[in-house]
């Protein structure tokens, strides 16, 4: 097939390129080499085959020509805790999406696959021993100060134990960016109603491997950990280190946008969300472990250093894509995160 695919020179969408040529598809690539990401002087090394193009100014009406399906990658990301980065992921994110949409249906193109994220569930779920599944209560600061890192029941206060979220999780966003990849699924869906559209908007979780930007808002705490290594310094963990987290390889993510662009005009009109993870637990203190260990670099310093906003653990279901795509994680986090530990990252 004839794929557009935007943000294509990005961590993810680069090895979504490589994937989907390896499975014999005929790849457009576009990308705007943002500045915040890519650096100053991006655009001015870009390879001759990367369509130069903003999604929200520019005319794309040209680069849909003859294309069957839009994989759309390109975002802007980070958490943005600010109420003042608001407007920015609504232009790049929302505005940006809306207007692939609008190009899409001149285009006649009824085919997405969009990058969403596991942000938009919020927090984790969490189940109560007398009221069953439940979200977690905004953390307590005496809590906290205390070293009682776990959330507590919302009805009752009493103890909570993690559970896996599923796609039919409540849509809980707690961030400007959460709430600008609600609305992209949302935009989809009202693209998909006018246009007898078929979506299929892929929920990535913590998303690691070759290539991860290093030193850009878009580094996580993998990214932050290794850091520190090769600086000499011991990674920092916060809380106790035993928060959970669902980390997905890169090539992954990579696998699971081929077999979505392959298979999202069977699905049925509207958008079908699925998790894409590795479904394995995996914790802050075991990554950081892991990183350490595999360049003899100094032992984790778990500080108890604790912010009430942050998530304490959240792990996702992966049957949901394993049913409706094929998709399996193959990479197992304690595997590719020690690979991690040299694997070249992406500096500006």
């Amino acid at each position: 097939m004839k794929v557009l695919l935007t943000g294509a020179a990005g961590f993810i969408g680069s090895r979504i390129a490589l994937r989907l040529a390896e499975r014999g598809h005929d790849v457009v690539a576009l990308d705007a080499y943002l500045p915040m990401a890519h650096g100053p002087n991006a655009r001015d090394d870009a390879p001759a085959d990367v369509h130069l193009l903003d999604l929200r100014t520019d005319d794309l009406d040209d680069v849909l020509a003859d294309v069957d399906v839009v994989c759309h990658q390109a975002a802007m990301v980070g958490n943005g805790v600010d109420a003042q980065d608001l407007p920015g992921y609504a232009e790049h994110n929302d505005l940006g999406t809306a207007r692939l949409l609008a190009a899409m249906a001149r285009a006649g193109v009824q085919d997405l696959v969009l990058a969403s994220s596991m942000v938009v569930y919020g927090d984790g779920r969490y189940d109560c021993p007398d009221h069953g599944d439940v979200p977690p209560a905004v953390r307590r600061e005496d809590d906290l100060a205390a070293g009682r890192f776990d959330p507590r029941c919302p009805v009752c206060g009493g103890d909570v134990t993690w559970r896996r979220v599923t796609e039919d999780a409540p849509i809980r966003p707690r961030t400007s960016y959460a709430a600008s990849k609600i609305a992209q699924e949302y935009f989809a869906d009202a693209w998909c109603t006018l246009q007898a559209g078929h979506a299929v908007a892929l929920r990535y979780h913590n998303v690691y491997g070759p290539g991860m930007p290093a030193d850009t808002p878009y580094s996580g705490v993998a990214a932050i950990f290794r850091s520190a290594l090769e600086r000499g310094e011991a990674p920092r963990v916060f809380e106790d280190g035993a928060q959970v987290r669902d980390f997905v390889h890169v090539d992954d993510v990579a696998l699971a946008n081929a077999l979505a662009v392959e298979q999202v005009a069977q699905h049925p009109v509207g958008v079908t969300a699925y998790n894409v993870a590795s479904g394995r637990p995996f914790t802050i203190g075991e990554m950081a472990q892991v990183l350490s260990r595999a360049v003899d670099g100094p032992e984790p310093e778990v500080t108890g250093d604790a912010r009430v906003f942050d998530v304490r653990h959240v792990l996702a279901s992966p049957d949901k894509a394993a049913e409706g795509l094929g998709f399996r994680a193959e990479i197992a986090p304690e595997d590719g995160i020690a690979r991690l530990a040299t694997d070249p990252l992406r500096r500006r």
